[in-house]
């Protein structure tokens, strides 16, 4: 485990999965990020690479070839060497190796960068591609956050609060973890979505046309927040376990497959095709008040 604070937040972050276990108000001495009670949910913030959801049959077509890939990808089961440890930033990196090309079939280097700025955290994915051919992927974030943040609180004291009035759709996925046509008015000009024990009954709300690129957790009861800006990001998730005390707000490049015949990996929906010796990036901000 390893730890960076200044005089506003302190994290911590682990080699498995370069996952995110703490972000800590130091201000108002809360635990902001959910702390993997297996009884509702075992992750804190894993990072989803090098896809997003679930591909069809867990199988990623490559080439007419099918290699194996669990829902939400391999990095957030992998171990990732720590690279940079300084004062306010921490850096991890997940090469290609030959038990990895076993399931996918590229060269490349992933890289997971966190750094404090004042009462902003930047969580940072970088992907090197290491080999002679296009590298394709997508990659998103799954933070989850602690709610309430107080004791004398409920869940139903919390609201999503959108940088925008939105008129925004939710895209369902089935029981299997597909996307199946349905939608459904999630938000209706609006700016606000109230946070209920089971608002995530029939899984995520999945919007993939929204105007905003920041989502606030705010109460009720006092002036609190966090808030995840997600610039770059096409797709945005929340969910939670049913009745489980926390919100995930998840910014996504790429989705879950549709139902129907499985696709190669180049026409996955959001997909990412970084040719030889590119590098990409893209960041977002989770800031505590």
């Amino acid at each position: 485990m390893h730890q960076i604070e200044n005089n506003y937040l302190k994290i911590r972050a682990r080699e498995s999965g370069a996952e995110l276990t703490s972000l800590f108000d130091k201000k108002h001495n809360i635990e902001h990020l959910w702390q993997a009670d297996p009884g509702f949910w075992a992750w804190h913030a894993p990072v989803l690479f090098p896809v997003v959801g679930r591909c069809m049959n867990d199988e990623l077509v490559i080439d007419g070839r099918k290699y194996p890939m669990v829902k939400h990808g391999f990095a957030r089961n992998a171990v990732f060497s720590l690279l940079e440890l300084g004062s306010s930033r921490m850096v991890f990196s997940l090469k290609w190796n030959d038990e990895l090309l076993k399931v996918y079939p590229y060269r490349f280097e992933f890289l997971i960068g966190y750094r404090l700025n004042d009462n902003r955290l930047t969580i940072t994915y970088e992907v090197v591609n290491r080999d002679d051919k296009n590298v394709y992927f997508q990659v998103g974030g799954h933070p989850a956050f602690a709610v309430p943040f107080l004791n004398n609180e409920d869940y139903g004291d919390y609201y999503l609060e959108f940088e925008r009035s939105e008129e925004a759709n939710r895209h369902y996925i089935n029981e299997d973890g597909y996307f199946d046509g349905r939608t459904a008015v999630a938000v209706a000009n609006s700016n606000t979505i109230g946070l209920k024990p089971n608002m995530f009954r029939d899984d995520a709300l999945i919007f993939k046309s929204l105007q905003s690129r920041r989502v606030t957790i705010r109460s009720k009861n006092h002036p609190h927040y966090v808030s995840v800006d997600f610039n770059g990001f096409n797709y945005l998730g929340l969910w939670a376990k049913m009745n489980a005390p926390y919100v995930c707000i998840e910014p996504w490049l790429g989705c879950a497959d549709t139902a129907g015949a499985p696709v190669d990996i180049k026409e996955r929906e959001g997909i990412v095709a970084l040719p030889p010796a590119g590098e990409f990036s893209v960041s977002y901000n989770i800031e505590v008040g």
